[in-house]
């Protein structure tokens, strides 16, 4: 298929009870679930009696935002009920006409409720989980094996358990790509030298890493701390200064400098500030006195040869900078179906005044260079 505009992060909508329904029965007990409690209030049940409460237990706050694409416009209410979201983030044959009103070739899917499941902390029940959830999502593009695309959850609990997912997605599901958060699981940061089996089985394989946070996630988040009110300057925070952190340890700990064939890319946390990060990196990499990293290039030459950013079509720096950072380089996302996604996007991009053959690769070239299309 001749792909032409390529949504690199869209999103689907789990079924509340799809772990249920795809978990090995061992794990049924207590796996994930979205629950509706008496107050009207909706609860993520991550593991066990561990859960997500968007509401922090003082008010009514359900989890349909994950569904409420056109919200940013005032067309949806954020607080719709989960299961009355946008019918396509649950239903891929409800999804292929409105990508088709947008003129979207293909898309790839990333989780909605899954983003919360790196709060999981049992390495076996982590792997179970994610095991489910890569089933149903591989059931779910299979009616439009070239329009949709999954990209797999890895428990990154246990390498091993990472590992070994990995190539059950690619071999099994024909997935190629695979998501992560940024953050550190349980204690341990990405690049920290024991993951590195990881990024060799995904070098070999050609299989792509997505970096992919959110805020109130379970898991420890940068700035959070500080920020401890406000929605809109927590989900800011959370995004940006998290995908800053995944960035450093792939650019600069040196994980890309060894593996050279090793396909990265940051998602959904905005892309104009990855030009002034490259810039602070390669001031400290020409600083003979300081650069202590051992790379074996700059690290905007590590981020050209083999990673990615994320544009929102908001982004107005965006025309100002794809040419800077490198056209190829360039993915842009819908976020459909949430709540803070973007209708006509495509449309936002072209209307940026690109030249023809940059607007080309932001569209789908850096698209289809990443995810093998």
């Amino acid at each position: 298929m001749n792909y032409q505009v390529i949504d690199s992060d869209g999103h689907i909508c789990e079924p509340p009870d799809l772990w249920e329904q795809y978990i090995e029965p061992k794990y049924r007990a207590g796996c994930p679930k979205l629950v509706t409690l008496e107050d009207g209030r909706e609860i993520f049940r991550i593991e066990g009696d561990v859960a997500i409460d968007l509401g922090g237990g003082k008010k009514r706050v359900s989890f349909g935002g994950v569904g409420a694409i056109g919200a940013r416009e005032g067309k949806v209410s954020p607080s719709i009920p989960y299961t009355e979201g946008r019918k396509g983030g649950f239903d891929p044959h409800a999804r292929i006409p409105d990508m088709e009103a947008e003129g979207i070739d293909a898309a790839v899917l990333y989780p909605s409720l899954g983003l919360f499941l790196g709060a999981v902390e049992n390495p076996d029940f982590a792997a179970a989980t994610c095991r489910a959830y890569n089933r149903w999502l591989a059931d779910y593009c299979k009616p439009y094996p070239e329009r949709l695309f999954g990209a797999a959850m890895l428990p990154m609990q246990s390498v091993e358990g990472a590992v070994q997912e990995l190539r059950y997605a690619a071999a099994e599901l024909g997935f190629r790509a695979g998501f992560i958060r940024p953050n550190p699981y349980n204690g341990r940061v990405l690049h920290d030298r024991a993951f590195e089996p990881l990024w060799t089985e995904a070098q070999e394989l050609g299989f792509s890493i997505g970096i992919h946070g959110g805020s109130e996630s379970g898991q420890p988040t940068l700035a959070m701390d500080r920020f401890k009110r406000g929605g809109a300057v927590r989900h800011c925070v959370a995004h940006t200064f998290e995908m800053m952190a995944a960035a450093t340890s792939f650019i600069m700990c040196g994980i890309c400098d060894r593996f050279p064939k090793l396909k990265v890319a940051f998602l959904e946390s905005g892309g104009g500030w990855m030009a002034g990060w490259l810039d602070r990196m390669d001031r400290h990499f020409d600083d003979v006195g300081m650069n202590d990293t051992g790379l074996s290039m700059r690290p905007s030459e590590l981020f050209r040869r083999q990673c990615f950013i994320s544009f929102e079509p908001v982004e107005r720096s965006l025309a100002l900078l794809a040419d800077y950072i490198g056209a190829d380089n360039i993915l842009w996302a819908t976020d459909y179906p949430h709540l803070d996604g973007f209708t006509g996007a495509p449309q936002m991009i072209k209307a940026m005044g690109m030249p023809p053959h940059t607007l080309a690769s932001v569209l789908a070239g850096g698209a289809k260079r990443y995810y093998g299309l």
